[in-house]
């Protein structure tokens, strides 16, 4: 009796373990868990923690919380000017509305990601449609993920999900008219160089020649001034000469003063012997007369 007594026990606690581990619901931090009853959506925990459910009537499944990757396959597109372009893009997103998430793609992730493919595509090609090839080539600082993320808008929320971002991870151009479109790109950039060089000559010249000006004008007032200045000084000596002419007695100093230095010049060696003829004014000078 005390062994049947035991059994039963045994089996009721096993069985209350049971119970008490199917009622347990743990949800993590990353994900979202679905509390279903024949399948039916009963709730949705959000929250990470410990929850229960009703063992063997209630079922759970869980979908992903974090910040998810898809990597679109590499497409054609075609530019406003009729180029054809290579990209390979791409997206993060994430599940905002996970019971919206649930009912509209069959809390399917793969579900999603067709989804996601297709609109990502028909906006890049309608972004890329609106642009031609070169500002396409150098629209690559944001500006083009800028314009398909205005280009989605708010057309994923129908399916309680978000897309983040939209990056180019590749934007080229086909093999066989990458040559010709660089040397296209090539010439166009040269012609544009030497746009700048001419204006940069232009420019310089028309500096040379105000320069020129410049130091024509001020030689021309330099020789002026020297003029003016040689002009007043030989005025100046002319004047003293004048002054000293004026009177006889001035005369004479001054033939006196010059015939000294004359003879002081012919002094100019060694052992110099100086020999007038008596009708030189030197004579007439130095004898008094």
């Amino acid at each position: 009796m005390n062994k049947l007594v035991k059994s039963i026990i045994t089996i009721v606690a096993c069985l209350a373990i049971v119970l008490l581990c199917s009622s347990i619901v743990v949800t993590q931090e990353d994900e979202y868990k679905f509390i279903r009853q024949f399948g039916k959506i009963n709730r949705v925990i959000e929250e990470p923690g410990l929850s229960f459910k009703i063992p063997f009537l209630e079922t759970t499944d869980s979908l992903p919380k974090k910040i998810l990757h898809y990597d679109l396959a590499s497409s054609d597109v075609i530019t406003k000017d009729k180029k054809t372009m290579i990209t390979d893009s791409y997206v993060l997103w994430q599940i905002t509305d996970p019971l919206t998430f649930a009912k509209s793609l069959n809390s399917s992730v793969m579900n999603a990601e067709n989804r996601i493919d297709a609109v990502v595509y028909n906006s890049i090609k309608t972004v890329i449609g609106t642009i031609e090839q070169n500002d396409v080539i150098t629209s690559r600082d944001g500006e083009l993920t800028d314009a398909i993320m205005i280009s989605i808008g708010d057309s994923m929320d129908q399916y309680g999900l978000q897309i983040l971002t939209v990056e180019t991870k590749r934007l080229d151009l086909p093999s066989d008219n990458k040559t010709s479109v660089y040397e296209r790109m090539i010439s166009e950039r040269d012609k544009i160089a030497a746009t700048y060089i001419a204006e940069g000559n232009a420019e310089a010249q028309i500096i040379v020649n105000t320069t020129d000006k410049e130091i024509s004008i001020m030689l021309a007032e330099a020789n002026a001034q020297a003029e003016q200045i040689i002009a007043a000084g030989e005025a100046e000596y002319m004047q003293i000469l004048s002054d000293a002419y004026s009177s006889e007695e001035k005369a004479d100093f001054y033939s006196f003063v010059r015939s000294l230095d004359a003879a002081k010049l012919s002094f100019s060696g060694k052992d110099n012997t100086l020999i007038l003829p008596a009708d030189s004014p030197l004579t007439s000078i130095f004898l008094g007369e």
